[in-house]
Order: structure tokens, then sequence, then C-alpha cells
């Protein structure tokens, strides 16, 4: 982010950083602070799409709650699957998800073609389905205050 940030610094007068923290743990705002760069604000996408109040609920009803994005669900089989190993080791989607009770889509669009997608990523993971319309008004709305800023 550091090095796309100082290339993009010749070019623009205004640079923001369309992430939350999405599991940085604080790495992502300490360049933003270093660099005077403003971002997304929330600790991950999840809080931007559902809103933090709702995603705490989510959590507290069912802590074993794995969450999936539109982005997420398209990419299941490439950004999770591969990415873990569980297409050449399934034996550790227990030790991966065991732990897990159910997952929760946070389903920005109503495109007909990812239900499948995402009932078949919970499937993979043997876990229910559930899925949350939340739209994409708090993301757009978060990046106008953003640029706005």
């Amino acid at each position: 982010m550091e090095t796309l940030a100082a290339e993009l610094a010749s070019r623009y007068r205004t640079i923001a950083v369309g992430y939350a923290d999405c599991g940085t743990y604080g790495a992502l705002d300490e360049v933003c602070q270093r660099l005077g760069l403003r971002r997304l604000a929330g600790l991950h996408c999840y809080d931007i799409y559902a809103g933090a109040e709702r995603m705490r609920a989510i959590f507290e009803k069912e802590p074993g709650t794995y969450v999936l994005t539109d982005f997420l669900v398209r990419s299941f089989d490439r950004t999770i699957v591969a990415e873990l190993g569980l297409d050449r080791h399934p034996e550790l989607r227990e030790d991966y998800f065991g732990n897990y009770t159910r997952v929760v889509w946070l389903r920005q669009r109503q495109d007909p073609s990812l239900e499948p997608l995402a009932r078949s990523a919970a499937d993979r993971l043997g876990l229910p389905l559930a899925i949350v319309d939340t739209g994409t008004d708090r993301l757009e709305s978060a990046l106008r205050d953003l640029l706005a800023a």
C-alpha cells in the first residue's frame, strides 16, 4: 500500500484508501497515519456492508459465524479452497472450519447466479447458510464521506 500510495501521489492531489482494517491489526492504520491518508472506517468490510452494530449482533447471536461477501462467494474456490489447500487436502476442512456453526452471506446485489455459489460454499464447509441482504448503500455512503473529507 505504501508503494502504491507513493506512486499515486505523483499523479493525484488526493489519495484515499478504500479498505477497512481487514485483519491488518492496525498495520494499515499505521501506514495511513504516517502518510497522512484516510481510509474507510471499520474493522473489516463486513462493517461497511452490514454496519458494525449489525455485525456485532450477528456474532453475538452465533459466535461461530463464518462470513461471506459477494466477492468471497464469487472467488470461494480460489480465495478459500485453493489458498487454504482444501482442494489438495480436504481433511483440513475440520481443522479450519470445525468450530464454525454457520455461514452468513452478506449479499450486496440481487444476482441470481450467486446464490447457488453461496450454497455450494456453505456445503463445502459443511455448514448451513443464512443470507443477510445488505445492499451497497453503506459502502457508497462511506466512499462519498471518505472522498469528501
